[in-house]
């Protein structure tokens, strides 16, 4: 890096990494809790700890209890001891606002503060089952509204440049893992696909990750698994699609390169163009042929190993 220190360039890396998760993570829940239920009423949590590979976390700190709602509900929003719960990340959310603070607006750190107290302050019987949906807008509002006083706010300097890498790689991320969450719930009644619980549920999909009336927008006439899943992965004109969210990651580094002379290794930049190509030349036939859960594994393993090459190119101590 050039001006801005290293371990400021981490500190921005995760803060954006961890509140977009945060946001995803509510979003996961929400959807989950509505539209999980299969035809007997039964619910899968178990599927969501699976689909984050914390079944043996959860196990760990739940010796004595199996994956029921109010468990795994509790270790994804109020569990301290969980690095992967709500209230935790918006607590590394707080920890890397803190140490750049001569970096950020008072803005954002009020804010951040704020946000951080209010679900730190809630209770177990505040997240229940029945209130979740409520505890999930909260948090998905608390999100919104700290990416909209970044926006506005924040010094469009190197620190910006590096937080917008953050948002983009994790929210390609959690793009396929919302997808995963639909393949998981097919899984035990594949006799399901195509009804109208199915349809439901692609549905709720899509209204989860704020793309519902994107999808209608480019795809009036009808709904099918193939057309959702193509318009999430694939679509370059929907923000939260992970090849829009690729392009869009290509676009910033560009920038950082222009305007501050510093950019990713070759490697990084062999990745997102490999992964790009892929996205733009894969079908959604082809892709549902070879198993759309094990195209969303490969996905998010490319996005892994761009994360790794690009902290060991932009913070190298901490890689």
């Amino acid at each position: 890096m050039t001006s801005l220190l290293s371990r400021h360039a981490e500190n921005i890396y995760w803060l954006a990494r961890y509140i977009e998760r945060c946001e995803n993570l509510a979003r996961m829940l929400d959807v989950n809790e509505t539209f999980s239920r299969n035809a007997l009423g039964e619910q899968n949590w178990a599927a969501v700890l699976e689909i984050f590979s914390d079944t043996a976390l959860f196990a760990k700190l739940h010796s004595d209890t199996s994956a029921t709602t109010d468990a795994v509900i509790h270790f994804y929003t109020l569990d301290t001891n969980n690095p992967n719960s709500i209230v935790s990340q918006l607590k590394a959310v707080r920890e890397n606002a803190r140490a750049l603070r001569p970096l950020i607006s008072t803005e954002m750190w009020t804010h951040i503060n704020t946000f951080h107290g209010k679900v730190a302050g809630k209770r177990r019987a505040d997240v229940n089952e029945a209130k979740l949906s409520t505890f999930c807008a909260m948090v998905k509002e608390g999100c919104q509204t700290h990416t909209g006083i970044t926006e506005g706010t924040f010094m469009r300097d190197e620190a910006w440049y590096i937080y917008e890498v953050g948002r983009a790689l994790e929210r390609a991320d959690q793009t396929t893992r919302l997808l995963d969450v639909k393949y998981h719930l097919l899984l035990p009644s594949v006799e399901d696909v195509g009804s109208r619980l199915d349809v439901s549920q692609w549905n709720a999909l899509l209204r989860s990750a704020a793309g519902y009336h994107a999808f209608r927008r480019a795809h009036p006439q009808e709904m099918t698994p193939a057309l959702v899943a193509a318009f999430m992965l694939f679509d370059k004109y929907f923000a939260r699609s992970v090849r829009a969210c690729l392009v869009r990651l290509v676009q910033v580094l560009e920038g950082l390169e222009s305007t501050y002379q510093v950019a990713p290794s070759t490697k990084t930049r062999k990745q997102l163009r490999h992964l790009i190509k892929t996205l733009e030349n894969e079908s959604i036939e082809e892709v549902m042929e070879q198993g759309l859960h094990e195209f969303l594994d490969s996905i998010q393993d490319e996005l892994i190993r761009v994360s790794d090459e690009f902290a060991l190119s932009f913070f190298p101590e901490a890689a």
